[in-house]
């Protein structure tokens, strides 16, 4: 027995057992313990379920009513009453009649369902002894709210299965009906009171009281994220939260300030590099409090200036697609206002962040705006691309804006403004500018004067200074030289979407009104392009101004183009153009003459490119045919056209050493001069004179004298005929825009003239003084 009980008993493991007991023995008793609890659970369960499932029948089970057995009871008196009527009692047999008294006084006889198989005399079932419980329960009025009962857990005892139930307590329920009936009778009373009317001052002055308070509010906001941008960037949220301002009063001009507020102040605390998300190893590893504040911080800052470049590109888009939501009070003619703001804040954030984060969501959505039908947003869009182009060094976002352009372009099949090709001309792509950027973003170390050396270092630490910088300077070009290629491969790739662009523009839609800033862009990249497509491409001009369809402005830039890449690496193919100088030749005479002379600029830089730059291979008939006709030309325009077709000749002059010949009126050759020939090498220029430079020297203009004087002589470097620095060292083309009179002024401005103090004369009629008294 003892034995038993020792056998029985459960001892506690000792310390030292546990240590010995193997590490799978104690994860097999783990496991053990947890299938133990997981069976206890389900058995558990499935006890409940039978349980429910008890409920659930013994509330199905509802005894019927006495009322319907005597329903059913009144009903069958009325059926033995048409019995009877139909079928008199004395034609029934007395054993008959009798069988039928005995029935009618048994109970079971009415109770029971006829339509049952069941015989009449059966045992009780269980459910007799429910009716008469259900019976003897007193019966309810009912007017009495019916109550409602909570189902218990049943009770089972020898008879079967009680449910229990309880009444819900409905004190709280009438003391909140009581609550909300009150409440419904003040806001009835409240309602029937009149709402004040306010006078057109005082719902002035109070719109701007409220919106004083929201002013208030976005500066304290602002002021905190500025001052402590890690401690308040919880605050961007805020303030991002006010560009749903819904009262109807003040929300537009909120809206607005909203926006340019938080455009500024990401401005001043977006850092200057590109915040990238941790990956899943960064995160798990622990670092510093300092780290993971920063990193809080700059994930909180990319979260919120992406939900505000999303504000932005919606309130853009709803006003685009004329959306008005339901819930908004804004009206449709406020969204044109927002719209203008929304463009503005994304071309501020395009100039001012160019390395930070979403700057290409920005160029997509920049872009498309630029061929909008909006003047006033398109000039926006335009004029932020261009900042954008022109300081960009190294061309990352230059190239991005170039690739959409180009896609822009082909998506709409070529039906873009003309103005969204004429940005390219804005392109920071220059070899010399390549050069000068890679000096300008080379770190610029100041290194020790041999001086300071001397009178701050020993002879040891010159020496480990002077190798040190040695290994300075060596770094310093290495990185130079590396930032310079990896610019040339960017403008490299920049170049090659613009060319490609432009060539399908030549091939495909020679008849769009792309075409003059296509031939503008091809004058101006011409050098850059590739020697293999020269041929072609003069071709293609060539047919162009052959085709007479082009205006005189886009003929113009044909022989631009020409000359750029002629000039350039041109210069080893063997090509006449003989033809382009003939087109200019004769359609010199087709500039205009009046405020609309801007085509001047671009004959004097074909001018230029023509001659200055080919000197080696014109001809001296050439040079004297151009040189007569932009003489005679300058009579016939405006001032700063004159100056600048003088300075021109100028030019011709010193670059051509026989131009004096149109100087002297006694020297002769053969032939006649023939003005109307529209070939210049056999219009005969040598025999005749530059006798308009003496009508130029009488010009009303003070500069086109001077270079018409200048010109007489000779146009002298030296002497008392030279002409002042501020004209002689200036390009035609700068010139021309120097006397520009655009402004309908005269341009030098007309000194004032002091005017003379009237003296009065001895003559005189009716007392008042002759100035200018007539003598004789």
């Amino acid at each position: 027995m003892s034995f038993t009980k020792r056998k029985n008993t459960k001892r506690v493991p000792s310390f030292r057992k546990l240590l010995r007991t193997s590490k799978i023995k104690l994860d097999n008793k783990l496991k053990n313990k947890q299938y133990k609890q997981q069976s206890a659970a389900k058995k558990y369960r499935k006890e409940q379920k039978k349980l429910r499932e008890a409920v659930r029948d013994a509330i199905s089970r509802k005894p019927f009513p006495l009322e319907e057995c005597k329903k059913r009871q009144v009903a069958g008196k009325r059926e033995e009453e048409e019995e009877e009527d139909a079928l008199p009692l004395d034609m029934m047999d007395e054993d008959d009649l009798k069988l039928m008294e005995d029935l009618a006084q048994k109970a079971s006889f009415l109770t029971r369902d006829l339509s049952s198989d069941e015989p009449v005399h059966v045992k009780k079932r269980k459910h007799e002894s429910v009716i008469d419980k259900y019976e003897k329960v007193p019966r309810r009025m009912q007017t009495e709210p019916e109550k409602e009962l909570i189902h218990l857990l049943p009770i089972k005892d020898k008879g079967g299965i009680i449910p229990q139930t309880m009444e819900k307590p409905v004190l709280n329920v009438e003391q909140n009906e009581e609550e909300d009936t009150e409440e419904m009778e003040e806001a009835e009373d409240f309602n029937e009171e009149p709402l004040p009317v306010l006078t057109p001052e005082e719902m002035a002055a109070q719109r701007r009281q409220k919106l004083q308070e929201r002013k208030m509010h976005i500066a304290a906001l602002a002021s905190a994220i500025l001052s402590e941008p890690d401690n308040n960037i919880k605050k961007l949220k805020e303030l991002r939260a006010m560009l749903m301002e819904q009262d109807p009063n003040v929300a537009v001009i909120v809206r607005k300030l909203v926006m340019v507020s938080l455009m500024e102040i990401f401005k001043d605390i977006a850092p200057s590099y590109k915040i990238r998300p941790l990956t899943e190893a960064e995160k798990a590893t622990k670092v510093k409090k300092e780290t993971q504040k920063l990193r809080e911080f700059e994930e909180g800052l990319v979260s919120q200036y992406k939900f505000y470049l999303e504000n932005l590109e919606q309130t853009i888009k709803d006003w685009k697609q004329r959306k008005l939501k339901k819930s908004n009070v804004i009206s449709l003619k406020a969204y044109k206002g927002l719209a203008e703001i929304a463009v503005k804040c994304l071309c501020e954030l395009l100039v001012a962040l160019p390395h930070f984060n979403f700057h290409n969501n920005i160029i997509v959505l920049i872009v498309p705006l630029m061929n909008d039908a909006s003047k006033m947003i398109s000039e926006l869009c335009f004029e932020a691309v261009k900042k954008l182009f022109k300081q960009d060094k190294l061309g990352y976002a230059s190239l991005g804006v170039v690739k959409v352009i180009s896609g822009l372009v082909r998506g709409r099949n070529y039906d873009v403004r003309p103005e969204v090709l004429k940005v390219f001309l804005h392109l920071r792509i220059k070899e010399v500018e390549l050069q000068k950027d890679s000096e300008d973003i080379a770190p610029k170390k100041k290194f020790m004067t041999y001086k300071e050396k001397r009178k701050n270092l020993s002879r040891m630490q010159r020496k480990w200074k002077k190798a040190e910088e040695k290994l300075e300077r060596e770094l310093l070009e290495a990185e130079a030289s590396e930032s310079k290629e990896k610019k040339l491969k960017l403008h490299t790739e920049t170049l090659n979407i613009v060319f490609v662009t432009y060539f399908r523009i030549l091939k495909k839609a020679q008849k769009s009104p792309l075409l003059p800033a296509v031939l503008e862009g091809l004058a101006k990249f011409a050098h850059l392009i590739n020697v293999e497509f020269f041929d072609d491409l003069l071709i293609v001009l060539h047919s162009l101004i052959a085709s007479g369809g082009l205006s005189y402005r886009e003929s113009l830039h044909c022989v631009l183009s020409a000359f750029h890449i002629l000039s350039g690496q041109g210069d080893v193919l063997n090509i006449d153009p003989m033809k382009f100088y003939t087109h200019l030749y004769k359609t010199l005479f087709s500039l205009h003459a009046g405020g609309t002379n801007d085509d001047t600029g671009i004959v004097l830089q074909c001018v230029d490119v023509m001659f200055a730059k080919r000197r080696k291979q014109v001809s001296q008939q050439r040079a004297l045919a151009f040189l007569k006709r932009l003489s005679t030309l300058a009579l016939h325009v405006l001032p700063n056209s004159s100056v600048g077709i003088l300075a021109t000749n100028r030019v011709l002059m010193q670059t051509f050493p026989k131009m004096d010949l149109l100087l002297d009126n006694e020297s002769q050759g053969s032939g006649v001069y023939l003005p109307e020939l529209e070939e210049p090498e056999h219009c005969n220029a040598q025999n005749t004179a530059l006798w308009e430079l003496h009508l130029l020297q009488r010009h009303y203009h003070p500069t086109v004298q001077k270079f018409a004087a200048h010109l007489i002589v000779g146009a002298p470097t030296e002497g008392s005929g030279a002409l002042p620095l501020d004209l002689s060292q200036r390009p035609a083309t700068e010139l021309f825009e120097a006397y520009s009179m655009r402004g309908m002024t005269f341009n030098p401005p007309v000194a004032s003239v002091t005017p003379r103090r009237k003296v009065p004369s001895r003559l005189s009629v009716n007392k008042k003084p002759v100035l200018f008294p007539q003598c004789g």
